[in-house]
């Protein structure tokens, strides 16, 4: 449940004036009514709106646009040039999707974050965790080191203050994190500024480790799962998303409600579905059939009872960085006695849960069901991404990847059509920076740039037509826009922004070498 340290969310702040904002379609996206800012104080507000609401003729949409300021959408304002490159014009939006530090606002859902940062753009106006990640990497390239580093002192900020790295700087986030991509992030600065990172943010990855494998200790062979630790067949330790908080989630309440009253008659308990939806944001992928039950169907989402191959490569990407922090440090014993141990397991873990010798791919892992879920995802990638996977089982997925997975504009998500934004047929930047980094891992580096090629001309296809860099991408029809989910596709857009640059400079470096 919510952390009674932790600042109040807006639900918790506004009561029964949320609750009826939510419900009365005052905003068509219930983000924004989340991310209003007050000009009273919270207690005021309420009190005055008990008022408020008694006397003949109150309009609710009124009494809102009067106390609270409504945020814009990131960047609306903001006129593309068409006749420059993509590239030029992400060098340009980068001052657009920063913020600087924030001020303290009472009754802001903004967590306030002490350096500047970027923010994805659109509805979504807060640092994102695993987002950023992908933006550093055209950060790098654009040479703005200084936004690297703020951004990453900023998530340390938040590791120092909550434990952990929030989904986002909003306090209806602080229940749940994101992909741990903070050793990546470390790693990436590492590149630039030497070694010794590795020792500044040593403290920080301990905590995040804390943060995921809390409950480990707890586990037993009558109690195999606890916050995001799970045992599995019977000594091996791995994690899921998970977030503690089974109620419908702030930014998404109506959505929720609704989806709760269709479920109810199928025999869905509302606090599992929202445990289920709350994980599901956690992994980043909200929503995929990956997680669905029936492989079709919202109501019969299950993330919470999956153990997800992704996380489980990051989190052995944590353990190593940490052992490689500590042999910086100096730190011979804790290197060698205690994450030598972790790395080894994680990765025989890695190995016996989530291979399919039979399918030639990595799958994720039904928790109570004991065995492997069917889906085919570019999760499954992931084992080649951190060097994990077998030269026999590169050979195996790339072709998996070549056959099924690589479309017109780049490598789809999923095989599943459902309507649902992470599936067939869209393509996101980051999962199209983990399968071409995966394949060059590996040598197949004529695929990885095919796929990396017909990525970068979908971009600047649509960047061309529109002026936009888009959150995500029909790959397979690029002459249909992407849908699915629960809001519309959003323009900006920090990863998409960050992952071409870094694909463009080494596809040049590539040209430049020919």
């Amino acid at each position: 449940m919510a952390n009674p340290s932790f600042p109040q969310s807006p639900d918790q702040l506004f009561g029964s004036l949320f609750h009826d904002v939510q419900l009365s379609h005052v905003f068509a996206d219930s983000k924004t009514f989340v991310d209003c800012v007050p000009k009273l104080t919270p207690h005021d507000l309420v009190a005055l709106y008990e008022t408020e609401k008694q006397k003949p003729g109150f309009d609710l949409e009124t009494f809102v646009r009067e106390y609270f300021v409504v945020p814009d959408k990131v960047a609306s304002d903001y006129v593309s040039d068409r006749t420059i490159s993509t590239g030029e014009h992400i060098n340009r939006l980068w001052d657009r999707l920063t913020r600087q530090a924030d001020p303290k606002i009472e009754g802001s859902s903004r967590v306030p974050l002490p350096h500047p940062y970027i923010v994805p753009g659109g509805r979504f106006r807060e640092i994102f965790y695993w987002d950023s990640y992908f933006t550093m990497l055209g950060l790098k390239e654009a040479g703005r080191v200084d936004l690297i580093r703020g951004m990453l002192d900023n998530f340390a900020y938040l590791i120092d203050t909550f434990g952990f790295i929030p989904n986002g700087n909003r306090t209806y986030f602080l229940s749940r994190s994101q992909p741990p991509y903070f050793a990546l992030m470390v790693g990436l600065l590492e590149e630039i500024d030497g070694p010794d990172t590795l020792i500044k943010y040593q403290p920080q990855l301990e905590r995040e480790y804390d943060f995921w494998m809390d409950g480990r200790y707890s586990l037993t062979a009558q109690k195999t799962i606890e916050k995001r630790v799970v045992q599995v067949d019977g000594n091996r330790i791995l994690n899921r998303y998970w977030d503690d908080t089974p109620t419908p989630r702030p930014e998404a309440y109506r959505q929720e409600i609704e989806l709760t009253e269709k479920a109810e008659p199928l025999g869905v308990v509302p606090e599992a579905l929202y445990t289920h939806i709350r994980a599901a944001c956690e992994s980043g992928w909200d929503f995929t059939s990956r997680w669905f039950a029936d492989q079709q169907t919202m109501t019969s989402i299950r993330a919470a009872d999956i153990a997800s191959v992704d996380l489980n490569c990051l989190l052995y990407r944590l353990e190593a960085t940490l052992h490689d922090a500590a042999l910086r440090n100096n730190e011979w014993k804790m290197a060698y006695e205690e994450y030598d141990p972790l790395v080894r397991d994680r990765e025989q873990a890695i190995q016996q849960v989530f291979w399919n010798e039979e399918t030639g791919f990595f799958h994720d892992y039904d928790l109570v069901a004991q065995k492997q879920t069917h889906a085919l995802t570019l999760a499954g990638v992931f084992p080649l991404f951190v060097k994990l996977a077998t030269p026999q089982q590169a050979e195996r997925v790339h072709e998996r990847l070549k056959t099924d997975f690589l479309q017109a504009g780049g490598w789809v998500t999923t095989l599943n059509l459902t309507g649902q934004q992470w599936d067939w047929p869209n393509g996101w930047a980051p999962l199209q920076w983990i399968v071409y980094r995966s394949l060059m891992n590996y040598g197949f580096s004529e695929t990885a740039k095919e796929g990396r090629n017909r990525w970068l001309a979908l971009n600047d296809k649509v960047f061309q037509a529109t002026g936009k860099m888009m959150e995500k991408y029909n790959v397979v029809d690029a002459a249909l826009t992407t849908g699915g989910g629960e809001y519309p596709n959003q323009d900006g857009f920090g990863w998409t922004n960050g992952v071409y640059l870094a694909m463009d400079k080494e596809r040049k470096g590539e040209r430049m070498n020919e």
